[in-house]
């Protein structure tokens, strides 16, 4: 098979059980055991070591043993060390490279995110982070040819890593508050959807004296039977609000399924997730780092922006793609701009200060610090965003292009759009715009935005929509709705109808 198909942007994805209908198995033995063989050219051409070190871990798919069995023999075969952690988080993944005491030369995270049950995966790490695309690409160009190392065959060890990964959360916070259980008198609730992080409750938040009676789905299920394990899904977060309210929790936590994202609920049932917990982590890390550079991707709304503006900070909206706000912010840094966050809406968030690693567990870690610090100093999380102006309404049409080849058309559409609303009254492009093309609209023309943007991987034009004004959506799109009913290979139906 063509193992370039499994590439999606710095991730390999493919299909590893069947169980829905047109997707078939692409995922195979062959494919695994010739992607752990192309991870081990990769590795040895990049380290130049004799002797190297591989860490293995997975979240809790139905496929994930299984495919762990097959890449880890691979690499054994290739002359790798390898060591397999069994569950764990994709960021600890990563820890497992540049912890004292272990140090791998490299890991393998066995994981498809937030996908269905049938879908599954590899992310892969060094020392130096996460790889890029082009890595991926290289490592699959290896599992399609039949190079080999040429090392002596190595060795496989069973071992463990969650507890040491969940020290170093523990430590963060008794550092930062100066008490071993800063959260007695606490209660924190966990909804794990059923995916790694279940951890957290028992290794994390229990040893810091949070009381967590309430928490849900913690037992890894990879049928995922209660809900999507994802922060940005509907029925994910009126589960945690549901677990807040019914124990009247002091917060809420909720992780995807390999515990790379996050989001939370307060004490008052409302939601922290997109647009708010950019706006919280910015005004904690403002706080810590005044006058940093918060980069996000293109989505955010006007009102994050005002805020960042207000508490200090320098808002930087650039690309969706996680790997591109973190790579962003890290070219903003060498550059000499300060920056301490990169985080999309989606719930993807790095820090500066912890190895720009997008990690879940200790983005919410940062929140418990301020909980404990705000019982001290008589504050609440609430209050840290209460001056952040919110949307009236917000959508998302997500239009096909019917052509194989996709790319020109939608660049032409785009480029045809920012001619077109340079004409238009009440319409002004926005400035610094790194995707796509995005216009801001007065308060005769529905007072909002809208974003049109051409999807990183798919034949698709995202359109997102946002207005002050409740009904401002709708007067948006019937703005918008003359010029996209002109692109004939656009499939615009959803946003035409709406508009009527």
């Amino acid at each position: 098979m063509d193992y370039k198909k499994l590439q999606n942007g710095s991730d390999i994805r493919g299909v590893a059980l069947e169980g829905i209908e047109g997707q078939h198995i692409n995922l195979t033995q062959q494919a695994c055991r010739d992607i752990g063989r192309g991870f081990a050219l990769w590795l040895a051409e990049k380290t130049g070591k004799k002797n190297i070190r591989v860490a293995v871990g997975r979240d809790s798919r139905l496929s994930g043993e299984t495919l762990c069995g097959w890449i880890c023999d691979a690499m054994v075969q290739q002359g790798l060390n390898v060591t397999d952690f069994g569950m764990a988080s994709t960021p600890a993944m990563f820890m497992s490279t540049v912890t004292e005491g272990y140090a791998f030369d490299g890991s393998a995270m066995i994981t498809a995110s937030h996908l269905p049950f049938n879908r599954n995966g590899f992310k892969f790490f060094t020392p130096a982070g996460g790889l890029e695309p082009a890595d991926i690409k290289q490592i699959l160009a290896y599992a399609e040819g039949d190079a080999v190392t040429g090392l002596e065959t190595g060795a496989l060890t069973q071992g463990a890593f969650m507890d040491a990964y969940a020290r170093i959360l523990v430590d963060k916070v008794r550092t930062a508050t100066g008490e071993q259980k800063p959260l007695e008198g606490f209660r924190i609730v966990v909804d794990a959807g059923n995916g790694a992080g279940g951890f957290y409750v028992d290794k994390v938040l229990k040893p810091l004296g949070a009381n967590t009676d309430g928490s849900r789905f913690l037992d890894p299920d990879g049928s995922f039977p209660n809900h999507i394990p994802n922060p940005e899904n509907k029925e994910a977060m009126e589960s945690i609000t549901e677990a807040v309210k019914e124990t009247k929790a002091d917060l809420g936590i909720i992780f995807d399924t390999d515990v790379d994202r996050a989001g939370a609920v307060l004490s008052d049932g409302s939601e922290l997730n997109r647009n708010r917990i950019i706006a919280m982590l910015s005004a904690i890390l403002l706080r810590e780092y005044p006058g940093t550079t918060i980069v996000t991707d293109s989505i955010t709304s006007t009102g994050l922006a005002k805020f960042i503006a207000q508490k200090g900070g320098v808002h930087h909206r650039f690309k969706r793609g996680y790997r591109n706000v973190i790579n962003e912010s890290i070219r903003l840094n060498n550059a000499g701009q300060d920056s301490q966050l990169a985080i999309e809406t989606s719930g993807h968030g790095a820090l500066k200060e912890n190895y720009f690693l997008d990690d879940g567990a200790y983005l919410v870690t940062k929140l418990l610090i301020e909980l404990a610090r705000g019982k001290k100093e008589g504050y609440t999380l609430e209050s840290l965003i209460a001056t952040l102006e919110e949307p009236a309404e917000s959508c998302e049409f997500r239009m096909n292009i019917a052509l194989e080849d996709f790319k020109p058309y939608g660049l032409q559409v785009i480029e045809e759009l920012t001619a077109y609303a340079q004409t238009k009254e009440g319409w002004s492009l926005a400035p610094s715009n790194y995707e796509g093309v995005r216009v801001n609209l007065d308060a005769d023309h529905g007072n909002g935005w809208f974003l049109l943007r051409l999807s990183l991987h798919d034949p698709l034009m995202p359109l997102n929509i946002e207005s002050n004004d409740i009904g401002g959506t709708k007067k948006i799109a019937a703005e918008l709705a003359a010029f996209i009913a002109g692109c004939d290979k656009l499939d615009a139906a959803s946003l035409l109808n709406f508009a009527k």
